[in-house]
């Protein structure tokens, strides 16, 4: 067994939010040890460097002996339900109040002094996290943002010292890890299935994100998914989504004949003035408004943030209209939800019919749902990547499928498929890790391969 000190904090994994943990305890004094179940993790002659009297464990964590540890943090890739963890969740550490074991939040939440706004759901969290923080902006608040999205929560503390709001983007592996949030404002925007091999089913999915409100002031919820209201008492709530509003709540009407983002029945912003098409991004607006007004952000500076966001790179992104078709990059479409939210969201404006390439880690999800909106607007799927038998025996029933080895080989068949008036569609409802580094590599490689073939196109025109 290797024997771990009595008192000290033992840091579990030495990803990137693993690096931030140890940065941050050493910037509070704090005597700690690592662990990593890699023989060999990467960058580990910059962390000797940086922390030279550290002590690293490499390897299994099956012959630490932590009984005399103080407190174990994990990083969010770390199973907390790892049996040697795990019994660590139910007992308390008399110093902090919490359970011996925690993740980064937990020392977050110590540390920071002003208020936190923290999003959550298994789709469009990061789009909705850098919309607020542009409302932030141009509303004159000082406001760090990061967490699951850029910077880690850890690191902001130190790189904004004087920040007076913190907006973070939070996964279900940050929060299931994490006592008490306490955010001024927490928003969950939906859920489907995602990281069932992490959580074991939707249950356990559901109840580690709903750990967003605990000690929450306002909850920011989605009024079209009843899974995201929070499961104990917050001070006060408001929806946002697809409907008329309530008084307090955000949602989409016909004003004046036109759409139109709605508080109440106070119309607020018409949607052809957004740059971002698609239902799917006005209700992602809808709750960044939500969140700002909760916040107390100024109408008018919000609404302008709206207008000029452009999305974010891999999300539903418009890399050209080539020949008539439109060839769209939706890479972070990692999960069946993220999916569905693009195909719903860009069929409703197309003339012609979708395209959709699709594949990867499924992640034991279920592809089922993907069926029928598929077999109303798409003119075939191309699957590729590790589950793509599993995808076609969900969708062959109900709209063509081709099956292809990889991404370069489905960008190839849906050029020669496509006509005027479609849609080439990345969303793999998978994530990228058979094929890819990560799910910006599968996109830059769509977007570099769409790119070269119009600028092929317009030289043969030219």
């Amino acid at each position: 067994m290797v024997h771990v000190p009595p008192g000290i904090t033992l840091v579990v994994g030495l990803g990137i939010s693993g690096r931030a943990i140890c940065r941050h305890l050493a910037r509070q004094g704090v005597s700690f040890m690592v662990a990593d179940t890699r023989e060999e993790p990467p960058e580990m002659a910059a962390f000797h460097s940086a922390h030279p009297d550290v002590v690293v464990h490499c390897g299994p964590l099956e012959v630490l002996d932590i009984d005399a540890v103080e407190e174990v943090v994990v990083s969010p890739g770390v199973d907390p339900h790892h049996p040697t963890l795990a019994p660590l969740a139910a007992q308390m550490n008399p110093r902090t109040g919490e359970p011996r074991l925690v993740g980064e939040m937990a020392l977050f939440v110590r540390a920071a002094s002003a208020p936190i706004a923290a999003i959550t759901g298994s789709n469009a969290k990061s789009s909705v996290t850098t919309l607020l923080g542009q409302m932030a902006q141009v509303s004159g608040v000082n406001a760090a943002v990061g967490g699951n999205l850029g910077t880690p929560a850890l690191d902001l503390l130190a790189q904004q010292p004087d920040a007076e709001l913190f907006i973070l983007e939070l996964s279900s592996f940050q929060l299931e890890t994490t006592p008490r949030l306490g955010a001024a404002v927490a928003a969950f925007l939906n859920l489907s299935e995602d990281h069932l091999d992490r959580h074991g089913d939707m249950q356990g999915y559901c109840r580690a994100k709903q750990a967003i409100f605990h000690g929450a002031q306002h909850a920011v919820v989605n009024a079209d998914d009843p899974m995201t209201f929070p499961n104990e008492p917050v001070a006060t709530l408001t929806r946002f989504g697809n409907q008329p509003p309530g008084s307090r709540d955000f949602g989409l009407a016909i004003e004046q004949g036109q759409l139109t983002l709605m508080k109440g029945k106070a119309p607020w912003l018409a949607a052809d003035q957004l740059a971002m098409v698609g239902q799917h991004h006005y209700v992602n607006g809808l709750a960044a408004l939500a969140m700002g007004d909760a916040l107390g952000f100024d109408q008018t500076a919000m609404c302008e943030a709206l207008k000029g966001f452009k999305g974010l790179p891999h999300r539903s992104e418009l890399i050209v209209e080539l020949d008539g078709v439109k060839w769209v990059n939706d890479s972070k479409g990692t999960n069946v939800g993220a999916t569905l939210a693009a195909i719903e969201g860009i069929s409703a404006s197309l003339t012609g019919r979708l395209i959709l390439l699709a594949g990867g880690v499924g992640k034991g999800a279920d592809f089922s749902p993907l069926a029928a909106p598929l077999s109303a607007s798409a003119r075939c799927v191309i699957l590729f990547g590790q589950d793509a038998l599993r995808l076609d025996e969900a969708l062959a029933d109900h709209v063509e499928t081709r099956l292809v080895e990889g991404l370069e080989h489905a960008m190839q068949e849906a050029y020669a498929l496509a006509k005027p008036g479609d849609c080439v569609l990345l969303s793999p409802a998978c994530a990228s890790l058979d094929q890819f580094v990560n799910y910006q590599a599968r996109g830059d490689a769509f977007r570099q391969w769409v790119e070269q073939k119009a600028r092929f196109s317009s030289e043969a025109t030219s």
